[in-house]
């Protein structure tokens, strides 16, 4: 491998931020101020490649420390690394939370997708502008949704430094959002995650029941209110008596595929080769999507025991949480009952004293839609850009670090622990014959109540919609998010099951449903859908790569015009649409134009 370095040097606090992480560099080669006698051997060469999958930890600790990544910064940490830095440079650019230009320590996202949008987002955005111009020392950056749909209009603060502060506002007000920047510490403490559970503390919830009822700081809280107890019997069943329960239980993965996830344990169980790892992914960046921020924020110590018994059942030792990089407070509620966790010996080298051992180790996301898609999640924990790759091999039988992987997401992990204590056959009898047990829909938009709602699958659309109360005037719902499909306001009695959305002509998806009324405008609704697919697009394959653009601009073309003249462009996204649909390498492309075409053909929405 030639590696060729600049001549860049780093900052103080740019050096001390990546040996805070790598530890201190041990010759001139990695970066040590010494004699240049000791450049004439790469010592260590070997181990650091080993150490490629910290690449994305170090980008994060520069740029948390400084607020943006420089050149000798990059080249400091490849060093330590021993990574090309033309590779590392392309990670950096991947992610939209990083810099490789300069810009204020403190930068203000603020939120402009779907139900930010519907609240009034455009206008918020131009009134922070105006207050915080240049010289104002923050950086305003309009983004793509922050997981506070139940909240929005949303905004969420980060000021570099060491330590690294945070501030969300939500819902915000540009005076709200002016104050979170200029002053993190002073900004109001955000709400307790029960009050996006406008049912919490009800009886009968089994997902959400803990929510709002305990304290996520505690564990014997925890543990107080049923914890422990699916692991326990996990114990007691073995590995192949808990595949056996959750394949029984007929649990389907709840992230939008929908794929049996005892299927998926037992055939990285049965893998010979060894390492075995298991993925929670947490990096939920679908707009309108917030369930397992929830999940995270107010019954953090659920994921960390369920995570340990998928770990067990499929005979991992090392499990990675890659958590999106805009939850702070769920990453703080994480790290807080993992290290609980391993000090009251529920983590570690023997955890319960049962001799098998389980760690977990956090990774952050920086703002890649696209690291949803499994593999290309596992590129970006081995320090590589979030693109999907090809498959087969699937992930069972090469994944993480090309071993046998497993990967659910917080909601399906979650569902395992009612799964072992109240037995397969009692799980299953819930939801429908095809769509067993519980589902959290997040709903948002047009309604009195929006939050995260726990109902059995078979429930329609119209009960959910109820529950949460909606408005007068609705026009459309979206279902299943940006890579969803819009139903009628005529059409509320849609099972909501797999099945039940499949016959229907749309998609369950993670479980968004969005209500719009009649004072959203739905051509600047779908444009804005458009650019969010052009913007996480990873552009690997050339389908998804162009065909997003250009139906950004087709999009474009028929709002700045009217009538006749829509029906050319019309036909060209139908077109491209199917092109992206049969050729893209994963979901991304594939689903990029349902949601205008069920607007097109549903809702009419250029007639």
């Amino acid at each position: 491998m030639d590696l060729h370095f600049g001549d860049s040097k780093p900052t103080d606090d740019e050096r001390a931020a990546v040996d805070a992480l790598l530890g201190p560099p041990e010759s001139s080669w990695e970066g040590a101020d010494r004699s240049d006698a000791d450049l004439r051997w790469a010592r260590g060469g070997r181990e650091a490649r080993d150490r490629r999958d910290l690449l994305l930890p170090g980008l994060h600790a520069i740029n948390d420390r400084v607020g943006w990544i420089s050149d000798g910064a990059l080249d400091y940490l490849c060093r330590r690394l021993t990574v090309p830095p033309a590779e590392a440079y392309g990670v950096a650019t991947f992610y939209a939370m990083f810099s490789v230009k300069p810009r204020p320590a403190t930068v203000l996202h603020v939120c402009t997708d779907l139900a930010c949008a519907a609240a009034g987002a455009p206008e918020l955005c131009s009134g922070i502008e105006e207050r915080l111009g240049p010289g104002s020392g923050v950086a305003v950056e309009r983004s793509p949704c922050l997981g506070l749909c139940e909240r929005a209009p949303a905004a969420l603060a980060i000021r570099a430094g060491d330590p690294v502060r945070t501030a969300v506002s939500a819902p915000t007000t540009v005076e709200q959002a002016v104050l979170a920047a200029s002053a993190p510490d002073s900004a109001p403490e955000e709400p307790p995650a029960a009050l996006a559970v406008p049912q919490a503390g009800q009886d009968g919830l089994m997902l959400l029941h803990r929510v709002g009822v305990v304290d996520p700081a505690s564990l014997d809280d925890y543990r107080a209110h049923g914890g422990y107890t699916a692991l326990r019997r996990a114990f007691g069943l073995g590995p192949a008596g808990v595949i056996r329960e959750v394949t029984d239980s007929g649990l389907a993965g709840r992230g939008g595929a929908a794929f049996p996830t005892g299927r998926k344990w037992q055939a990285t169980a049965s893998q010979p080769d060894h390492p075995h790892y298991l993925v929670c992914n947490a990096d939920e960046s679908e707009p309108g999507t917030f369930k397992d921020r929830v999940l995270m924020e107010g019954d953090p110590y659920a994921l960390v025991e369920a995570m340990t018994i998928a770990g067990y059942a499929t005979g991992a030792h090392k499990g990675y949480l890659y958590l999106r990089g805009e939850y702070p407070r769920a990453l703080h509620r994480l790290e807080h009952a993992i290290a609980q966790a391993r000090a009251r010996g529920l983590l570690g080298d023997d955890v319960l004293g049962q001799g098998y051992a389980f760690d977990i180790e956090i990774r952050r996301g920086a703002g890649a839609y696209i690291c949803g898609e499994e593999t290309a999640l596992f590129n970006s924990i081995e320090g590589y850009r979030g693109e999907p790759r090809s498959k087969p091999p699937f992930p069972v039988e090469k994944g993480l670090f090309g071993k046998p992987t497993v990967e659910n997401n917080v909601e399906t992990l979650v569902n395992v622990l009612p799964i072992l204590t109240m037995g397969a056959p009692a799980y299953a009898a819930i939801g429908t014959g095809r769509s067993t047990g519980p589902k959290l829909f997040c709903v948002s938009g047009s309604v009195e109540r929006p939050g995260v709602y726990e109902l059995p699958f078979g429930a329609t659309l119209g009960d959910l919609l109820t529950l949460a109360g909606v408005r007068d005037g609705l026009r459309a719902v979206l279902l299943g998010g940006a890579a969803g499909g819009f139903v009628r306001a005529d059409e509320l009695d849609i099972p909501l099951t797999f099945e039940g959305t499949r016959e229907a002509g749309t998609t369950l998806g993670s479980g968004v449903v969005m209500a719009f009324d009649d004072s959203v405008p739905l051509p600047r609704l779908l444009l804005r859908i458009a650019e969010f697919f052009r913007d996480e697009s990873c552009g690997q394959c050339v389908p998804c790569r162009v065909g997003t653009v250009r139906q950004e601009e087709a999009l474009h073309r028929i709002v700045e015009r009217t009538g006749a003249d829509a029906a050319g462009d019309i036909a060209l996204l139908r077109e491209v649409g199917r092109a992206m649909r049969d050729a893209s390498i994963c979901g991304l492309g594939q689903t990029a134009w349902n949601a205008v075409e069920s607007a097109i053909d549903r809702l009419g929405a250029y007639e």
